[in-house]
């Protein structure tokens, strides 16, 4: 198990930036020096939110690459490079690892849905064949499996296993993760709207979509989660609670990519099969960032 966190507060969940549906490297920077800029101690690349099942491994690898001598020791970067082949999932992250990145974040294999036996082997597998610390990510509203804790339980004694990002949505899970696994194992939110109530229980952080466009306020609510300011952190997650809910208002990433155009930072659209943002739900969403922004 991990002796401390892999890093605690608010790790962004980066979209991919696209320029004629190829990776926009200078906008790529500017976003990573924008996070910096807030405080943001790491970021996932090639994760959900940055458009993982469209990008090829050799996209991933040259972003990870570039990314990581662009941030130097300034930022984490942790690369997404799960799927749902152990023996691919295995070969990406060593080839990660040569990169130079910090961590590893690792997808319960999606549509196969395997056995909790399955689950146990396909971690142990990647955890095995690399030294970075990993962080299992638990998403069943896309995978289609939620990792039972018993899962949970034995991964925590592998020493690079660093935590999960949790994503379900039951939040009594949290207490039973913590419960049975130890404070060695630790546990992220991987949903914006339950980052406080998670950290309550005890959780580090979350890695979050609404930090692309809100670092500074994000990283605020979860730092005053850290420091136990617990009233500080329930307020800032009402005040911020409804441009979450438009971020999700239709599949992720395609609102969050079209907020970051509306603040300034135009990062293309999404790879197909995602298509644009419905008018109706952008121009909620570009009412509400202005009202934000003017505040």
């Amino acid at each position: 198990m991990q002796s401390k966190p892999l890093f605690t507060g608010v790790c962004t969940a980066l979209v991919t930036p696209f320029l004629d549906d190829q990776v926009n490297y200078p906008m790529l920077e500017q976003l990573l020096r924008r996070q910096m800029d807030a405080g943001i101690e790491a970021v996932v690349l090639a994760g959900t939110t940055g458009e993982s099942p469209t990008l090829s491994d050799e996209e991933k690898l040259e972003m990870f690459r570039r990314a990581k001598a662009f941030v130097g020791s300034r930022c984490k970067i942790i690369a997404g490079t799960g799927s749902n082949s152990t023996a691919h999932t295995v070969e990406l992250s060593r080839a990660a690892e040569e990169t130079g990145v910090d961590g590893l974040l690792i997808v319960s294999p999606y549509y196969n849905k395997a056995t909790p036996e399955g689950l146990f082997a396909h971690y142990l597998s990647v955890a095995h064949a690399v030294r970075l610390p990993i962080i299992l990510y638990n998403v069943p509203s896309r995978t289609g499996v939620d990792i039972p804790v018993s899962v949970y339980r034995r991964l925590s004694r592998i020493p690079n296993i660093a935590g999960v990002k949790e994503a379900g949505t039951d939040i009594t899970k949290i207490t039973r993760i913590r419960l049975e696994c130890g404070d060695g194992f630790t546990v992220w939110s991987g949903n914006d709207d339950m980052t406080a109530p998670i950290m309550a229980l005890g959780g580090k952080g979350v890695i979050s979509v609404l930090s692309n466009v809100l670092p500074v306020e994000t990283q605020a609510l979860a730092r005053a989660a850290l420091d136990g300011d617990f009233d500080t952190a329930a307020a800032l997650q009402t005040h911020l609670q409804p441009l979450v809910e438009l971020l999700f208002s239709e599949v992720s990433p395609i609102p969050v990519k079209e907020a970051m155009k509306l603040i300034g930072y135009d990062c293309g659209g999404c790879r197909l099969p995602l298509t644009a943002m419905t008018e109706g739900n952008r121009e909620k969403l570009r009412q509400l960032l202005t009202r934000l922004l003017d505040n």
